[in-house]
């Protein structure tokens, strides 16, 4: 039976048929892992933001000693900077992996389970604390409006 409000049991199935808890030992593994997940979500972000930003430091780099003049619309592209670089496939990477595990986390609050709500969230906390509570200087310079960025 899917539940379509909160509830709070140690019987939860999460995300596949397979993982379905029955003991206290089996949920109290759950929300371990539904504490651990968000918060290398949280470190995956940080890491891309990161390397956003020296991707985008480094073009501004090459860029400011080939034109006095501030004229961007006639600046040449970097000679790094080209469609396909390391640094863009590897953003790639962790954009997609971290959106699949951002769609993986949307479907476990999807459960109505309380505990594995209340888990996520703190695990998102936690994983902002300690990954990306230094990211607030540096945001402006490379954040997105979108929210799913």
């Amino acid at each position: 039976m899917m539940h379509m409000t909160f509830y709070w049991s140690k019987q939860v199935t999460l995300l596949f048929d397979s993982w379905s808890t029955t003991t206290w030992l089996g949920y109290a593994l759950t929300l371990l892992a539904c504490l651990i997940v968000p918060a290398f979500y949280q470190y995956l972000e940080g890491l891309r933001v990161r390397l956003r930003l020296v991707s985008s430091a480094g073009k501004a780099a090459a860029a400011a000693g080939s034109d006095p003049i501030e004229t961007p619309l006639l600046r040449a592209k970097p000679a790094g900077g080209g469609k396909f670089s390391v640094v863009k496939l590897a953003g790639a990477v962790i954009f997609a992996v971290n959106s699949a595990i951002g769609y993986m986390l949307m479907l476990a609050v999807m459960s109505y389970n309380g505990g594995v709500f209340v888990a996520i969230v703190l695990g998102l906390a936690i994983g902002y604390l300690f990954f990306r509570s230094g990211d607030e200087e540096v945001s402006a310079a490379v954040e997105n409006p979108c929210a799913c960025a």
